[in-house]
């Protein structure tokens, strides 16, 4: 999924790469479950003209299926990142989770303009910019076993988010 979708993004320049966008549709959907898709496709590629449709589906198809995984009626937690494969270099993988911390930052901002942010969540969120600076010159095992960690860290770290911007609205929706 991630090299398809990254495909996708290359062909039509969009600013950003699988990690990044999955990160974006990951924010948005934490602040707000019902998000639209239209909102994160036009964030990503401006002009959809050009876009085709089965182009347009994939990218729909990974909004929404991130969408049902971070649905806490779904029970189990499914939910994991859109970073590349283990096979891949470990500089390439720790480059994506830093711009997949990048690009939930922005996703939660788009999705949520408030100044006010619910229970820990502001905590989450100064951790998640800390990852952005991670440098992604890596080897070895100790730094596969830190990344391991990270990507632990930030999986929890969505939930979390996604928890506390629940629980924040229904209070202040009474």
């Amino acid at each position: 999924m991630y090299q398809a979708v990254n495909a996708v993004l290359e062909k039509y320049d969009a600013d950003m790469g699988a990690a990044e966008a999955h990160g974006m549709a990951v924010g948005m959907l934490c602040v707000e479950l019902k998000s639209d898709a239209a909102n994160w496709l036009h964030e990503l590629i401006t002009d959809q003209n050009g876009l085709f449709e089965e182009d347009k589906n994939l990218l729909a198809d990974l909004f929404e299926r991130s969408r049902a995984l971070l649905d806490p009626e779904n029970g189990e937690f499914n939910f994991d990142l859109l970073l590349p494969d283990e096979e891949e270099a470990l500089s390439e993988q720790v480059e994506a989770l830093r711009v997949w911390c990048l690009g939930f930052l922005f996703g939660v901002g788009y999705a949520h303009t408030d100044a006010d942010w619910p229970g820990d969540s502001a905590e989450v969120m100064r951790d998640l910019i800390e990852l952005t600076k991670i440098d992604s010159d890596v080897a070895g095992e100790e730094d596969e076993a830190a990344l391991i960690e990270i990507h632990e860290y930030v999986r929890a770290a969505v939930l979390i988010m996604r928890d506390q911007f629940a629980e924040y609205k229904n209070t202040n929706m009474h």
